[in-house]
């Protein structure tokens, strides 16, 4: 059975061409075919799924019997694994299930199971010590990406034809990018939240899906989208009419080639973004280069490490008192360690200021779409890197593993230099989670030896209506290169 989309498998279902336990077998055979060279599912829950498929009516739901995957992190299900990747909850299980899930559970999804991540989703590979490294499935030589890296290789592997996913940096969009998918971030407040968490890292974290087509993202983000009123940044929803319009007018792209932190950006990277100017200009659009990003890049990076410091430190907190006793170095990986020791330094009032400062950050970004509708940029520096390619020095481990003892400047300065070679890989996409953005990776440009790169459109706040409408125009003139294996 092929199906162009998850859309298309919901719609042959309404028409009787297939049961959804036809789909759901498939999906297993597939994920037992793939999965051991693979390693993007931690998790199965194949008898749940087809006695699910056996009961479901699909007719009448929009993704009804479509086999779908959760990722392991803040995706919960009421009695269901949810590890995490961390060692620590490698036996855990949820007591509660969360919105985003209860929302994709209503639409007529059947889940299968849980996709790997890094341990908490720390990092942009997906690499956790307690289920080890998801493998691009383009070259297996390679990291999938997070930290929604096996979402990624799940779908690029057709395991299922859409993966849930989470961003809190990038973890959406780069993944998406080294896999050949189209990945949306959508705007703060867009998604469900609750009730295990209502502000994940202050709001950068947003959950939506990894897709193969623009008609998935459009129709998933239409069916999950909310305004939730008890949560801390409810955002008015789109209609119906506003996420299927067409653009009446050229729209002000402004591109930028350059790494917001100065750091190198692969020929191949800057390419993508040149041809993708080239095939806009014919569109009648109107391109400008910028000779700068438009925020300070290191400044905004600084901030959202300082966040995430007193986040984790906050975070474990809530895992001592689960767990009755402290936790060591040895529960847990050492960049996790250094992460939640440097939380413990930081003062209230610089929190404080740190989070107005990203409220300055957003209204910098306003301010820049009153100019210009779109940012384009590359979506990452590069292609998906070499398993083991950030490997962290010796002395810098042992300097993490001994992060009390530092002063609060020198353990972010010590953050810094942790995730100063990922960081340089995939510079673009964390900008738009501190503003609260909407940002949309496609896959448009593959590399001499086939491996994909993705640009990045990013639209003002609450604006995903125009990344939809222009994918949708690059879409029709053949111009996506979504890779299927």
């Amino acid at each position: 059975m092929e199906f162009k989309d998850a859309t298309a498998m919901a719609q042959a279902v309404k028409d009787g061409h297939v049961s959804p336990i036809e789909l759901v077998q498939a999906s297993i055979d597939r994920i037992e075919e793939l999965n051991p060279s693979i390693h993007a599912v931690v998790d199965k829950q194949y008898d749940e799924a087809l006695a699910r498929a056996t009961a479901i009516h699909g007719a009448d739901k929009v993704f009804g019997g479509v086999p779908i995957l959760l990722k392991d992190l803040g995706q919960n299900q009421a009695g269901h694994l949810s590890t995490s990747g961390s060692r620590l909850f490698a036996r855990y299980k949820s007591r509660q299930t969360d919105c985003f899930v209860e929302r994709l559970e209503s639409l007529g999804f059947i889940v299968l199971g849980r996709t790997s991540t890094p341990e908490f989703g720390f990092k942009n590979i997906s690499d956790s010590s307690l289920h080890g490294p998801v493998h691009l499935p383009w070259d297996r030589q390679r990291n999938a990406g997070g930290s929604s890296g096996g979402s990624a290789a799940a779908v690029a592997t057709g395991m299922v034809p859409i993966a849930a996913a989470s961003d809190g940096g990038g973890s959406i969009r780069i993944p998406a990018s080294f896999n050949g998918l189209i990945g949306l971030k959508p705007s703060r407040g867009r998604m469900p939240v609750g009730p295990s968490s209502y502000r994940g890292w202050q709001g950068a974290s947003v959950h939506f899906a990894l897709t193969k087509s623009i008609r998935d993202t459009q129709v998933l983000l239409k069916n999950m989208q909310v305004c939730q009123l008890e949560s801390p940044f409810p955002l008015p929803t789109l209609s119906e009419a506003e996420l299927a319009f067409e653009l009446a007018r050229p729209l002000r792209i402004a591109y930028c080639l350059d790494s917001p932190i100065g750091s190198p950006v692969s020929i191949d990277a800057q390419q993508a973004v040149l041809e993708a100017v080239e095939q806009l200009k014919n569109l009648g659009h109107q391109i400008v280069e910028l000779a700068e990003f438009p925020i300070n890049g290191i400044e905004v990076v600084k901030s959202y490490y300082l966040m995430n410091s007193v986040e984790t430190a906050q975070m474990f907190d809530g895992i001592e008192s689960m767990l009755g006793r402290s936790v060591t170095v040895d529960d847990m990986e050492l960049m996790t360690w250094a992460i939640y020791q440097s939380g413990q330094t930081i003062p209230a009032k610089i929190y404080s200021k740190n989070l107005q400062d990203w409220d300055l950050y957003s209204a910098q970004m306003a301010a820049f779409h009153k100019e210009y509708d779109i940012l384009l940029t590359p979506t990452v520096a590069d292609v998906a890197p070499l398993h083991n390619q950030f490997q962290l020095s010796v002395s810098l481990q042992q300097d993490l593993a001994n992060m009390a003892s530092f002063s609060m400047q020198d353990q972010q300065d010590l953050i810094w230099e942790m995730f100063a070679d990922s960081l340089a890989w995939t510079p673009f996409t964390l900008f738009a989670n501190l503003t609260g953005q909407p940002a949309l990776s496609l896959p448009t440009y593959e590399t001499a030896t086939g491996l994909p790169i993705g640009i990045q459109l990013i639209a003002d706040k609450g604006r995903e209506d125009l990344l939809l409408a222009l994918s949708r125009q690059l879409e029709l003139l053949d111009f996506l290169k979504v890779k299927a294996l």
